[in-house]
């Protein structure tokens, strides 16, 4: 059955886990899948322009990656503690949820101290509720107004590279770690097959007859918990907060009218579309939260093309990309991925699937 989660899990060398990006964004590898024939090509990323025709839609996550990992000290022992950022519950008391390490040192009534570069305190929080495993509630206690509070945060905060690229955080990931269309904050980690475009790409792109369409989606850590249920029908994802503009359901339905392709930039763009669909298969514009999980068999409604990256065995993000692709397509493309050293996850490789 293709509901199984072990039907998802591939042997990966760690060596293909892509710890630093291409050295221009263009330049990273393309694999191009052909769902029909089977075919699959071997391209650069600056080529995808051959695959964009006049008055195409490409629809891009236009989320920003806030500085989410802090490092704070315990009061009383001043143990080194890490607090990752997921989400602002309340800005007028500052209260948001985060994950804490090692979790098994944080109780509820702690105070976390947060000190600048010359070991000076500009920050304290409270913890003051516990969550999931590592989770907890914790209240920034900031006399400030909230500008002064982000800017302390953008201060003491880190990149949140995801735990599989091994290497600390540099400046320049900074940057990398974002894609150039990037502007609404709230995403703990970046949609990555994003990363591939540079400013020069998209405008070749508008010049050749696409349009952009810009849905927001903030990217939160429930897309990369491992997925503990064999029976997929059974797995429970948490909801992210998603936006989709009149504009953009306008320019979709309009695309799909004409008879010419939508092709969605990253499984964070397609959730967002999946989660706004009207019974006639139109794209409605909608702001809220969805816990959209997909997996085969699904009968996508909006976009008939796929930018991803390569993804991690038995992860939500592969399972939805097979139900794009094929199952077996798949597979067989990741086989084929590794003979050929793609390079694997947020800094690796694209995939295009058409």
């Amino acid at each position: 059955m293709r509901t199984k989660l072990s039907n998802f899990d591939f042997n990966l060398p760690k060596n293909l886990i892509a710890q630093y990006p291409a050295s221009e964004r263009t330049d990273s590898r393309l694999m191009v899948i052909h769902k029909d024939s089977g075919k699959i090509e071997h391209k650069i990323f600056k080529d995808i322009i051959d695959y964009v025709e006049d008055k195409d839609a490409i629809i891009i996550n236009n989320t920003k990656v806030f500085p989410a990992r802090l490092y704070g000290k315990k009061e009383k022992t001043g143990a080194k503690i890490e607090v990752f950022l997921l989400r602002e519950l309340n800005k007028t008391v500052g209260l948001w949820d985060v994950l804490v390490d090692p979790a098994r040192k944080i109780r509820v009534g702690n105070k976390l101290y947060f000190y600048d570069k010359n070991n000076k305190e500009v920050l304290a929080a409270e913890v003051v509720d516990n969550t999931t495993s590592r989770g907890r509630t914790i209240r920034f206690l900031h006399d400030g107004d909230e500008e002064s509070f982000q800017a302390i945060l953008r201060a003491l905060g880190q990149t949140p590279l995801p735990k599989y690229i091994t290497r600390n955080s540099e400046a320049s990931d900074i940057e990398r770690y974002q894609t150039v269309y990037a502007k609404e904050v709230g995403a703990v980690a970046a949609p990555t097959a994003g990363l591939h475009f540079s400013r020069e790409l998209c405008k070749m792109l508008e010049i050749k007859g696409g349009y952009f369409g810009e849905v927001t989606l903030h990217v939160g850590m429930g897309t990369f918990r491992p997925i503990d249920v064999e029976d997929l029908s059974k797995h429970k994802m948490e909801a992210e907060y998603f936006k989709i503009p009149d504009a953009t359901a306008d320019l979709v339905n309009k695309t799909r009218e004409n008879g010419k392709n939508v092709m969605c930039i990253g499984t964070t763009s397609m959730r967002a579309l999946e989660s706004s669909v009207t019974a006639s298969k139109q794209l409605r514009a909608a702001e809220g939260w969805t816990n959209l999980f997909i997996f085969p068999p699904y009968d996508f409604s909006i976009a008939n093309r796929m930018v991803t990256n390569f993804h991690l065995p038995k992860s939500s993000l592969m399972i939805m990309v097979s139900a794009f692709a094929g199952h077996e397509l798949l597979m067989d493309a990741y086989q084929v991925a590794i003979k050929e050293k793609y390079r694997f996850y947020s800094y690796g490789d694209a995939m295009l699937i058409i």
